[in-house]
C-alpha cells in the first residue's frame, strides 16, 4: 500500500521515538509501608496496624461491630474520603442498626436545627440557610450531603460535636482568660494544656507554616485543645446519657495518634474504641503502629493544592508532611 506523503514525517517521529519509549517506564504507583513489617501496601488497602497486616472490608466491618466507638479521620477536601465514609456507615448500619453519626462540621448550638431537619420539619435548603453552611464549615456539600441522608433516611442521630467558631477564633488571638464566663462555659470544662507530645507535634506544624495574625504559639495550641477537649466532652456526654454506638468524623489530625479527639474521650469515659484514618499517599510512606487502630490507604484526591489555609482561622496544616492545601473556610 502507498503511504501518503503527508504521514511520512510522523511514521518518521515514530519510527525515532520507539527505542526511546521501549526504555521509558511509567511512574511506580506509591506504596506504604509499615514500622517492623515486611512488605509493602498500595491504595486501595485497609491495614491492622496492630497485626501489621491488609484486611477485607468484611472483616474490617466485623472488627469495628465489637467497638462502641469508632473515630474516621478523613481530608475535608478529598471526595474519595466521603465515599468511603458513605461506605462504612451504610455496612455498619445494616449490620448493627441505627448509630449516632458526631459531625465536627457541625457546632453543638447547631443541634435543633439538625434535629428540626432530621424529624422532616424544614427543607433541606432552610436547613443549609439556618446552618449557614458555606460561612461556617466552607467545603462542598455534596461531599457531606450522602452522609447526611443515611441518618436521615435509617433513622440515626446526627450528633454536632464542635465548640463555637467564634469562640476558638477568638482564644487563638487573645487566649483562653480573653473570654468572659459565659462564653467559657460553651467550651469543655476541662481543657488539657499539659500534653508534651501533643504540644510538640504542633508547635512543629505552626513552625513550619505561615501564622498570619497568630503571634502567640501558646493561643494556637490553646485553640486547638479546646476544639478537641470541647469534642471529647460532648461524644463522652452523649454516650453516657444515651448508651449507642457512635461514629464519630472528623479530620485526620484530629484523630491520628489519638492525641487529639480519642484519647481526651476516653479519659472522661471507659468505652470499647477504635480510631480510623483515611490516608492519602503520592508518594512511599512508612506508617507508624501507634497512629490508629486502621488505615485505609487512598489516591491523593483532594480538590485544591493552594498555600496553608489561613491561620486567622485557626487552620491547620495537613498533618502528613506531604503539599499542603486549602481548607477553604471550614476547620481541620
Amino acid at each position: 500500500m502507498k503511504i501518503p506523503r503527508p504521514l511520512y514525517p510522523l511514521l518518521c517521529m515514530a519510527t525515532m521515538l520507539t527505542g526511546a519509549c521501549a526504555i521509558l517506564k511509567p511512574p511506580a504507583p506509591p506504596l506504604a509501608t509499615v514500622e517492623g513489617v515486611k512488605g509493602h501496601f498500595p491504595i486501595g488497602k485497609i491495614i491492622d496496624l496492630k497485626e501489621g497486616k491488609a484486611i477485607a472490608f468484611d472483616e474490617f466491618i466485623d472488627q469495628l461491630r465489637s467497638r462502641d466507638l469508632i473515630f474516621i479521620g478523613e481530608v475535608h477536601d478529598n471526595p474519595e474520603h466521603h465515599l468511603i465514609q458513605v461506605q462504612m456507615l451504610q455496612a455498619l448500619v445494616a449490620r448493627c442498626g441505627p448509630v449516632t453519626i458526631a459531625m465536627e462540621f457541625f457546632q453543638k448550638p447547631q443541634q435543633p436545627v439538625i434535629d428540626r431537619y432530621l424529624q422532616g420539619k424544614m427543607t433541606e435548603e432552610e436547613f443549609l440557610r439556618e446552618v449557614n453552611w458555606p460561612a461556617q464549615w466552607g467545603f462542598p456539600y455534596h461531599y457531606y450531603r450522602p452522609l447526611i441522608q443515611i441518618a436521615k433516611e435509617r433513622g440515626s442521630r446526627l450528633l454536632a460535636i464542635n465548640a463555637p467558631r467564634d469562640l476558638v477564633k477568638k482564644v487563638a488571638r487573645s487566649g483562653l482568660k480573653s473570654l468572659d464566663p459565659a462564653e467559657r462555659a460553651q467550651l469543655a470544662k476541662r481543657i488539657d494544656l499539659t500534653h508534651k507530645r501533643h504540644r510538640a507535634f504542633l508547635r512543629k506544624v505552626y513552625q513550619e507554616h505561615p501564622t498570619g495574625e497568630l503571634k502567640e504559639f501558646e493561643y494556637f495550641y490553646q485553640a486547638q485543645c479546646v476544639w478537641e477537649d470541647t469534642m471529647a466532652e460532648n461524644i463522652a456526654e452523649y454516650i453516657s446519657k444515651e448508651r449507642q454506638r457512635v461514629v464519630v468524623l472528623a479530620g485526620d489530625g484530629h484523630i491520628a495518634n489519638r492525641f487529639g479527639i480519642p484519647d481526651r474521650t476516653l479519659a472522661r469515659i471507659s468505652v470499647k474504641m477504635a480510631t480510623v484514618v483515611l490516608r492519602p499517599i503520592d508518594a512511599p510512606v512508612t506508617l507508624h503502629k501507634g497512629e490508629a487502630d486502621y488505615v485505609w490507604l487512598t489516591a491523593d484526591f483532594s480538590g485544591n493544592r493552594r498555600s496553608m489555609p489561613n491561620p486567622e482561622r485557626v487552620h491547620k496544616a495537613k498533618y502528613w508532611g506531604q503539599k499542603q492545601r486549602s481548607e477553604g473556610d471550614g476547620e481541620r
